[in-house]
């Protein structure tokens, strides 16, 4: 079983997916974007660094994910707080012309050899929620990120995992008005959402007017 976990900037992937993994008793693997050289030069200036950041971290996100294979070859569960496909997500959002190019080809060659996941957990939030986060866990290279980027960044998700999809199913979690940290309540209400989309037990079947619940989009 493997569940990835994916959402914009500040929306508190990585947060869950430390939550869950006990509760799935699964191996971890948490996306390494502090190691990428041009991360901070990249939020100061975009279109100079943009190639380097990501072609960075989709050499990063390969391996890492080549990695991953192993731990599944062994039968234990895997939560990831990312998606080897939002790298082409931001990619096509920062890059053009010769770069994007170049990016869509490398990108191309190393997807065949990707592992899928199970589900994706599309954690949700208004930008407005987003911006908050961001601006209260004050990572230093994080502090003029510009609202018109994360909104971009906002609609790109929408686009990439709301609606008919080919690929993994998609259960989406509306988390702007949750706070699975400090309530109980808010995490379990995810785990069974999970466990619904997986057919793992325990779980019990949704509720047919719950329509605040999260919701499930297939391909």
């Amino acid at each position: 079983m493997f569940i990835a976990i994916e959402g914009v900037i500040g929306v508190g992937k990585t947060t869950l997916a430390r939550l869950l993994q006990p509760r799935f008793n699964a191996n971890l693997l948490l996306e390494a974007f502090e190691e990428n050289p041009f991360l901070a030069q990249f939020y100061t200036d975009r279109a100079r660094y943009a190639f380097q950041t990501q072609v960075f971290f989709l050499l990063s996100r390969y391996h890492q994910f080549r990695q991953a294979a192993q731990w599944l070859a062994t039968g234990q569960p895997l939560i990831s707080d990312y998606t080897f496909e939002k790298d082409q997500l931001f990619a096509r959002l920062n890059l053009s012309g010769d770069e994007w190019e170049v990016y869509l080809r490398l990108h191309d060659a190393l997807a065949e050899k990707m592992l899928l996941p199970d589900l994706i957990v599309y954690l949700r939030a208004d930008t407005d929620c987003l911006m908050r986060r961001i601006a209260l866990r004050d990572r230093p290279y994080e502090r003029h990120m510009e609202r018109e980027y994360i909104e971009a960044l906002n609609r790109a998700y929408d686009a990439q995992f709301l609606g008919p999809r080919q690929g993994p199913p998609v259960l989406v979690i509306e988390s702007g008005e949750m706070d699975f940290v400090q309530n109980e309540a808010d995490l379990e209400t995810i785990e069974a959402a999970i466990r619904r989309a997986l057919r793992l037990p325990p779980y019990q079947p949704e509720l047919p007017l719950a329509s605040a619940l999260p919701s499930l989009t297939k391909d």
